[in-house]
């Protein structure tokens, strides 16, 4: 299922091995619960992102997944390639700008808050502002869309800090931005503990 040829949502996500995903989860929950967790972030990001009217392309961190939750008939798949997670984003967007996609949108794979709606937001906002910026509450963002490619706003940033999104609203300062609505994206035993939808996977830690 192809979508608007000018619009691309690119999801980045990490390989689900036990272990090596959501490692300040398990810190709390365990190694197999924070595995679980992540693949149920998965499915809902493929979920959510599925009908949007746009095209999608899913980057794994460490190789490219098949047979798995992002249908090849609506993803496409790519591997991220850099040092750090700003190498990384910047390689995707100029991939996508040299592919000539108008409007661009990044997310990640562990925001249960996110849905549809929110997604063809931020495309619509895309048409009308330069850039768009999905504040998360932990200090970072869980969503970023452009229409020029802007390397800039991925250096010079703690990642994984509480001062990106500073750092990164610092950067955009004076430029045509529009700002989504908050969300909490899951990181810690706080971030879902109060969630209903998580309570299976959590009922023996709490």
């Amino acid at each position: 299922m192809m979508g608007n040829k000018k619009d691309l949502l690119i999801i980045f996500t990490r390989n689900p091995v036990l272990g090596q995903c959501k490692t300040r989860l398990a810190a709390s929950v365990g190694d197999q619960a924070a595995l679980e967790i992540y693949k149920f972030l998965l499915q809902h990001t493929a979920a959510v992102s599925a009908p949007l009217n746009t095209d999608k392309r899913v980057y794994y961190s460490d190789r490219i997944g098949r047979d798995d939750v992002w249908d090849e008939k609506i993803f496409t798949k790519a591997l991220q390639q850099g040092a750090d997670l700003g190498q990384r984003m910047t390689d995707a967007f100029r991939e996508g700008f040299e592919d000539e996609y108008d409007r661009i949108v990044i997310i990640g794979s562990d925001l249960f808050d996110l849905n549809e709606e929110d997604l063809a937001m931020a495309f619509e906002k895309l048409r009308l502002h330069d850039f768009v910026l999905g504040p998360a509450l932990d200090g970072g963002y869980y969503l970023l869309g452009m229409r020029q490619y802007t390397p800039a706003l991925f250096t010079n940033k703690d990642w994984g800090s509480p001062e990106v999104l500073k750092q990164t609203l610092s950067d955009l300062d004076g430029e045509d931005c529009y700002l989504l609505p908050p969300k909490n994206d899951v990181d810690v035993l706080e971030d879902i503990i109060d969630n209903p939808a998580f309570l299976p996977f959590i009922k023996d830690r709490i």
